[in-house]
């Protein structure tokens, strides 16, 4: 009966894939979930099917239901792990260098295998379920009130950061440091490999007043208002219109195959490298340290550097010494606008890197 659904939405109704809740239902046989489940043979066999997206919300309540990287080939599944790590990053917890880095790369840990490639990965910071992007940076607690459970429903483990105060406030510092945090999620995101997913309405700060499970509430709650967006909700937007491009524009950040740590073909730089904002490169006892700060460079022509800076104070950055390439600022999430410079000339370069902010550099040949 699922496939022949399946077969019919691609077939009349001109449906390109489909994205399955709680997909692990799906494959769960009488031993438990299986990689080599019959509903996966079946679909890969199926003329029709084997063409579609395929898309995984990879768990769901049952027994061994959590099963992120445990999907075929030919999958994508939403990247849970992603969006946790991140968001706890972002809260500022410390010791998270690790598993922050590997997210950013694409989480080859759970999904190099069986040939799969970065594409496997959906990542995302919020989605529909859960916090909007606005009331994850200002609500450290739900407010679900309104949906009639006496807060009961909806996950208490947010990984949320409200910057200081519950909820909406007029503190020109307080409104600040969450658009700040807003750009600093976003851009993360999009700077990251594997397949982005935006929620609707995050681009110009929809909020659910602290409702973090608002399938119940057809009304203000829910509804995104269109037309009601502030000077601060079109600078934002106007912000994720500019990482839409960068992205778009720079093939570095459409890579389909995952960073090997090795020297690319026909150059003598590995195709990614970490630093220590002291401009040495990681290595065993950095990664497991509280620091907060961490360096990523990649890509050849143009040659890319992203300073990530969770810490609540500001850290100096060196960027590698070149004689061949000049480094051009393209993004610092400190500003609500945009900011570009060049701020040297090849040669040594340091680079003050504002608290909880992300500043990315090209290096052009000279």
């Amino acid at each position: 009966m699922v496939t022949d659904s399946l077969r019919y939405w691609v077939e009349e109704m001109h449906v390109d894939g489909f994205r399955f809740d709680l997909a692990t239902t799906l494959a769960r046989e009488d031993n438990g979930y299986t990689y080599n489940a019959a509903f996966f043979k079946t679909l890969k066999q199926d003329p029709v099917l084997a063409r579609c997206m395929l898309v995984a919300e990879p768990w769901d309540v049952g027994m061994g239901g959590y099963q992120v990287g445990g999907f075929p080939p030919g999958w994508s599944e939403w990247n849970g792990k992603y969006r946790d790590t991140v968001r706890r990053y972002w809260q500022g917890n410390s010791g998270l260098l690790s598993e922050f880095a590997s997210r950013l790369a694409g989480s080859s840990d759970l999904f190099h295998r069986h040939g799969r490639r970065p594409r496997a990965s959906i990542n995302f910071v919020t989605v529909h379920d859960g916090f909007t992007l606005t009331d994850l940076v200002s609500y450290n607690t739900k407010i679900n009130d309104a949906n009639l459970e006496d807060n009961r429903d909806g996950t208490d483990d947010n990984a949320s950061w409200n910057c200081g105060v519950e909820g909406p406030t007029d503190d020109p510092a307080i409104l600040a440091l969450r658009e700040r945090q807003k750009r600093n999620l976003i851009a993360t995101l999009f700077l990251s490999l594997g397949v982005p997913m935006l929620l609707a309405g995050d681009e110009f700060g929809h909020t659910q007043r602290g409702n973090n499970n608002a399938y119940c509430q057809d009304n203000e709650i829910s509804w995104i208002d269109w037309n009601g967006r502030s000077e601060r909700d079109a600078a934002f937007g106007k912000f994720v219109k500019m990482l839409l491009r960068m992205r778009r524009e720079h093939p570095a950040f459409q890579r389909d195959a995952f960073f090997t740590g090795r020297p690319q073909p026909g150059s003598d730089r590995e195709d990614i490298a970490w630093y220590t904002p002291a401009g040495t490169e990681m290595q065993g006892d950095d990664w497991s340290t509280d620091g907060r700060a961490i360096g990523v460079f990649f890509g050849d022509r143009p040659l890319f550097a992203v300073l990530f800076n969770a810490a609540d104070h500001d850290v100096e950055f060196a960027l590698p010494e070149s004689d061949v390439v000049q480094w051009h600022l393209l993004l610092d999430t400190a500003f609500e606008e945009p900011k570009t410079d060049a701020p040297a000339d090849g040669s040594a370069v340091t680079f003050n890197v504002t608290a909880r902010s992300i500043a990315v550099f090209n290096g052009l040949p000279v």
